[in-house]
């Protein structure tokens, strides 16, 4: 019998509602996993010291752990409407950003890569300072004035308006406008040391269940909810509705060209290490 494959992903709903049933022992025949839940920049940190099998980790980080990880064409998050919010204490303009503070929840996150493209192109040569924070002590840092302007994502979007924020820029809007793509927030990687038979039963594993947390939404309910920082189900809710789509279940060719896109435009800003032709390639394919 093949050993336990070691899983991490995010506490967020969309990703304990995606794997739960996998998890749970839901799905007969699958691969058995342990799992870890932790943080997306603690997940980004294992899959840089290659320490797990298979793991949600930032687009962001992606380029940095190609040689020893495989892209999974399921399971993440992409989508529409669902980018990155850059979020002031007053309202501001976006050249008001050059010489301020700004806090990001990991240097390796989606979030802080789409933030970095859209500065090069809005204040091109002007400098804007960060600062590292986990992401719940963004927007309370944000409203106290300890930083000058917040970069937020997830439930954030649905929450900050409670906290008297002002959203300066919707990233995702900024990139949807210029590429008309998906925006690629969260990947999910596997060790390509597998091989290509267990690869592809961790992929079909993801997948189903993707399609049983769809069948059975009601079934991940307290699991969801036992491990979400924002505990209003409204607000879960939402943000697996938001997250979880038809590019959870494959990226498909869309899927696929945002991500290529999104890495190829970082490659070329300086913002990632290149890789090489065919890293990209997802493995167990549908």
């Amino acid at each position: 019998m093949a050993s336990p494959l070691d899983l991490a992903h995010s506490p967020c709903p969309n990703d304990t509602f995606v794997f739960h049933a996998w998890t749970a022992g839901l799905l007969p025949g699958a691969p058995s996993p342990k799992v870890t839940i932790a943080d997306i920049d603690v997940t980004n940190g294992m899959a840089a010291r290659g320490e797990l099998d298979v793991l949600k980790i930032s687009y962001g980080a992606l380029p940095y752990v190609l040689d020893r990880y495989a892209l999974l064409p399921c399971g993440g998050a992409l989508g529409h409407g669902c980018g990155p919010l850059l979020l002031t204490r007053t309202a501001r303009a976006p050249g008001d950003l050059a010489g301020r503070v700004v806090a990001i929840p990991t240097e390796r996150s989606t979030a802080y890569l789409l933030f970095r493209l859209w500065a090069r192109q809005v204040l091109p040569g002007r400098e804007i300072r960060t600062v590292v924070m986990p992401f719940d002590r963004i927007m309370p840092a944000v409203r106290d004035g300890e930083v000058d302007a917040g970069l937020v994502i997830h439930e954030a979007r649905f929450t900050f308006h409670a906290y008297g924020l002002h959203r300066l820029v919707d990233l995702g809007e900024a990139w949807e406008e210029q590429t008309g793509l998906p925006i690629p927030l969260g990947a999910i990687v596997a060790r390509r040391d597998l091989g290509p038979e267990r690869l592809t039963a961790v992929a079909e594993a993801v997948r189903a269940s993707v399609r049983h947390a769809w069948a059975d939404p009601e079934a991940s309910r307290d699991h969801v909810q036992a491990h979400a920082r924002e505990i209003a189900p409204e607000v879960q809710k939402q943000h697996i509705e938001l997250y979880v789509n038809e590019y959870t279940e494959d990226l498909g060719p869309d899927g696929l060209a945002a991500v290529r896109v999104l890495l190829d435009r970082a490659v070329e800003a300086g913002a990632v290490p290149s890789f090489p032709p065919g890293a990209l390639d997802p493995v167990g394919a549908a």
